[in-house]
């Protein structure tokens, strides 16, 4: 099984409500990937941007956004990952991850904590249920921008290695995400990937970027700046094993037996 993961994030200047240019830009984007790449992380709702308007561009399972996340998994020859405005078949709409391999989607995390300030509770419903991916011999939890807000929902229960966050989120709080991006992969002794957007969105709402990758320790691997772009790292299983055996901080963790998809208020 795999040790070693080789993950790209991308982060693009999203176009507001325009799934074709979208698509359009990151696929070019996505010219510039290294053959070896094993994971490829898009941003949050990577084909519409936070938008509120969730009726008006939702999609479902044989939508655009849909079909080319399986096109480009089979052809990179990696996993694709990244969240999109999604209609499931009975009408709901969720702000849901799909993890999505070379031969189609494995599976899929809805958004637990919707941004209650942008109106997102009034937009989408709310995910019940906190997943997990696997990648090799990797554990991946992923969550989904003001979900790294929430300390006890990505709690490690020693299920886990990768904690991966794809966002839409804004300047005026990039110190927060600079900040809580740290302190999860420390507090969890888990590797953590957050990748944001740049840009400007259709309300006016600017994002910088700063998607980052952080070790167990929590040191930063790379922080990418305002600018659109992708970057590549290398994830070493060994090192997150190596760093809980020598400071076994899990060990003295308090136990939390939270009420998962309890509470939907």
């Amino acid at each position: 099984m795999k040790e070693q993961l080789k993950v790209c994030q991308v982060q693009p200047d999203l176009a507001w409500e325009d799934i074709d240019l979208n698509l359009q830009v990151l696929e070019g984007m996505l010219e510039q990937l290294e053959k070896d790449t094993d994971l490829v992380v898009l941003p949050e709702t990577f084909s519409t941007g936070f938008t509120m308007q969730s009726e008006k561009v939702a999609e479902g399972e044989n939508g655009k956004a849909v079909r080319w996340l399986k096109r480009m998994a089979e052809e990179k020859q990696c996993y694709v990952t990244g969240s999109l405005i999604f209609r499931e078949r009975d009408g709901l709409i969720y702000n849901r991850l799909l993890w999505v391999s070379p031969e189609g989607i494995e599976d899929y995390y809805d958004k637990r904590h919707l941004f209650r300030p942008g109106g997102e509770r009034e937009n989408f419903i709310q995910g019940m249920e906190r997943k997990l991916f696997k990648l090799g011999s990797f554990r991946i939890l992923p969550q989904i921008c003001y979900d790294l807000r929430f300390p006890v929902f990505s709690r490690n229960r020693g299920d886990y290695d990768v904690m991966l966050y794809v966002a839409n989120w804004p300047a005026s709080r990039q110190q927060v995400w600079a900040t809580l991006t740290r302190a999860r992969a420390m507090e969890n002794q888990s590797y953590l990937l957050g990748t944001n957007r740049v840009g400007t969105d259709g309300t006016g709402i600017a994002s910088i970027g700063g998607s980052c990758a952080i070790d167990p320790i929590g040191r930063e691997i790379h922080r990418m700046d305002e600018r659109p772009g992708i970057e590549s790292c290398l994830l070493d299983l060994e090192t997150v094993r190596n760093f809980r055996e020598k400071f076994p901080a899990w060990k003295d963790a308090d136990r939390f037996e939270p009420g998962w998809g309890l509470a939907t208020d």
